[in-house]
């Protein structure tokens, strides 16, 4: 494993967990087979070596905060609080509205949470576990008693669509949550984050930053949409994220046979097999919804925690654990008890 920091979460005085959840996702579905009729790539292909079959895309009028604003109205109804009960907001996203301000700040003045602070967090398709981060530490220290945890992604307007590698990939979409102090014995156990900067040229928009300004040739070769080494993503993804949740468990005592549910980030069905396979977890014991979806980044996590509340698929008192990976690198981890 490359070099790594990791921040572990044990102790507190309060319990935080999950009161609430929500979701939204734009009502326009891109196949794969239509993508196919752009570039030249068979669905067949696509679903086997991704499991996509479509993905959502926004519309020209809807930009990432008005998705997230569709997404935090949920949870909040889902949590039965109103926006002046909202203390912070924290959205993670990499396709803000515009540079600045933080598209949390926009979030904020449409929710009407007007005692709320907001910022943005932008750790890539980790993003949602470091949000959750940020929000239990601000309530375990008793300076907040209602986060809203958004994850938000319009990654259609920084996608390539003429790059075959990464076009068939994502998704827009958005799901949020709302953290609030559940029964003792319940909610947040554990997280744990790492990052490991050595690899941060695998997967980024190389322009746009103040390290490649705007120019002719930034625009001609195509720098601001996402670039991608997805082999080297895979073995990042399948060795140093199962080693870092492995540590974890075994520091909270926690056996994989434990986990009664395993929601990953949605980047790719063999990826998500592969970290399954390495926790000898049984595929009736993850989630999985990239076919509907795509790659939503730092939504997909919070996406994937609601429908496998509307399915059924989460009761009081299982272990959930929620595990995110994505450039940086960054990946973290979650482990949940649910209220």
């Amino acid at each position: 494993m490359r070099n790594q920091q990791e921040t572990g979460i044990t102790t507190s005085p309060y319990a935080v967990g999950i009161a609430g959840a929500g979701y939204y996702v734009p009502s326009k579905i891109l196949t794969n087979a239509e993508i196919g009729m752009r570039i030249g790539i068979p669905d067949e292909w696509v679903r086997t070596r991704t499991g996509i079959r479509e993905r959502r895309i926004a519309a020209n009028e809807e930009a990432t905060s008005d998705l997230a604003v569709r997404a935090g109205l949920a949870a909040m109804k889902s949590a039965s609080i109103t926006p002046d009960q909202v203390d912070l907001i924290i959205v993670a996203t990499l396709s803000p509205d515009m540079q600045f301000p933080a598209t949390a700040c926009i979030v904020q003045e449409k929710l009407g949470c007007k005692r709320a602070a907001a910022f943005d967090v932008g750790a890539a398709c980790s993003g949602f576990i470091f949000a959750l981060s940020i929000a239990e530490q601000y309530m375990k220290s008793g300076t907040y008693s209602t986060v809203l945890v958004i994850g938000a992604e319009v990654f259609s307007r920084i996608i390539d669509w003429e790059d075959r590698n990464t076009c068939v990939l994502f998704g827009d979409g958005a799901g949020a949550i709302v953290v609030r102090r559940v029964e003792p014995g319940t909610g947040i156990i554990s997280i744990s984050l790492g990052s490991d900067g050595s690899g941060a040229e695998l997967l980024k928009i190389p322009a746009g930053g103040s390290r490649q300004q705007t120019s002719y040739e930034t625009v001609r070769n195509r720098l601001y949409y996402i670039k991608m080494a997805g082999k080297e993503i895979y073995k990042f993804a399948t060795n140093s994220v199962v080693m870092a949740l492995r540590k974890e468990l075994a520091r909270q005592h926690i056996s994989c046979d434990d986990i009664s549910l395993l929601i990953c980030h949605q980047a790719n069905v063999r990826i998500i097999e592969r970290i399954a396979g390495k926790l000898s977890l049984p595929m009736d014991k993850v989630f999985v919804n990239i076919d509907k979806y795509g790659n939503t980044s730092a939504a997909s996590i919070p996406i994937a925690l609601c429908d496998a509340i509307l399915q059924g698929k989460i009761h009081k008192g299982d272990i959930v654990v929620f595990i995110g990976l994505g450039a940086g690198l960054t990946w973290g981890s979650a482990i949940v008890k649910w209220t």
